[in-house]
C-alpha cells in the first residue's frame, strides 16, 4: 500500500487551477516504477531500498533495478558507506528545478515574497508557541510526561512540518533573488555567439 505521502503527491499530480482534483487517486494508473521515482525524487535524507519500495508500495527487487537505473542517469546518488546502502536526489538539482517551476507557474515575484513572509510567521509562531528554535528542540519537549498523546502527535506533524518549510524557504528564497535568471528563454541560444 502506497504511504500518505505518495498519495497526496499524486492527489497534486492531479489538481487543476482552480484546485479540484481533475481524476480522483483511485481512477489515477500509476506503475511501480512511477512510485518508486516519484518518491526517490522527493526524499529530504538518504534511505534504502526497502524503505523507498514500502513507501512506494512496491516489492525489493524491482525497486532496487529502477533505483540504480536512476543512479546511472544522475538523478540519484548511491551511499554505501553505512551498514545499508542508501539513496539520495541531488539536492542542488532537486531545487534549481523547484526553483524553475515557481518561476514558470505564473506566480508573480511579490505573490512568492508573499509566501515567503508567511512561511516565515509561521515558523516565528512555532517559535513563540512552543519556546523553541528548531524543529528538533520541538521534537525534545516529548519527553515532557504532562503531554497526552495527541499533543504529542500533533508536535511530531509541527516538527516535520517546520523542516518543510525551512526547505522551502530556502527554494522560494532562490527563486525570488534569481527571478530573472530563471525566466524561461523565448529564443534559442546561438552556438559560437
Amino acid at each position: 500500500m502506497a504511504s500518505i505521502y505518495i498519495k497526496t503527491q499524486l492527489e497534486r499530480c492531479c489538481m487543476t487551477e482552480d484546485g479540484s482534483n481533475s481524476e480522483s487517486l483511485m481512477e489515477r494508473q500509476t506503475t511501480g516504477e512511477d512510485r518508486v521515482r516519484m518518491t526517490a525524487r522527493q526524499l529530504s535524507e538518504p534511505r534504502t531500498a526497502n524503505w523507498i519500495a514500502s513507501e512506494a508500495g512496491w516489492s525489493h527487487e524491482p525497486t532496487k533495478r529502477v533505483l540504480e537505473r536512476l543512479v546511472d542517469d544522475g538523478i540519484l546518488h548511491r551511499d554505501e558507506n553505512g551498514t545499508h546502502t542508501t539513496y539520495y536526489p541531488d539536492y542542488r538539482r532537486q531545487a534549481i528545478q523547484e526553483a524553475m517551476r515557481l518561476r514558470d507557474s505564473g506566480h508573480t515575484v511579490e505573490e512568492l515574497t508573499d509566501r515567503l513572509a508567511d512561511m516565515k510567521t509561521q515558523i516565528r509562531d512555532w517559535e513563540d508557541e512552543f519556546g523553541v528554535e528548531s524543529p528538533n528542540q520541538l521534537r525534545g519537549t516529548l519527553a515532557d510526561e504532562a503531554l497526552d498523546a495527541d499533543e504529542e502527535d500533533r508536535r511530531r506533524e509541527i516538527a516535520r512540518e517546520w523542516e518543510h518549510l525551512q526547505r522551502r524557504i530556502q527554494i522560494v528564497g532562490f527563486a525570488i533573488r534569481e527571478w530573472d535568471f530563471l525566466a524561461p528563454t523565448t529564443e534559442p541560444a546561438e552556438a559560437n555567439s
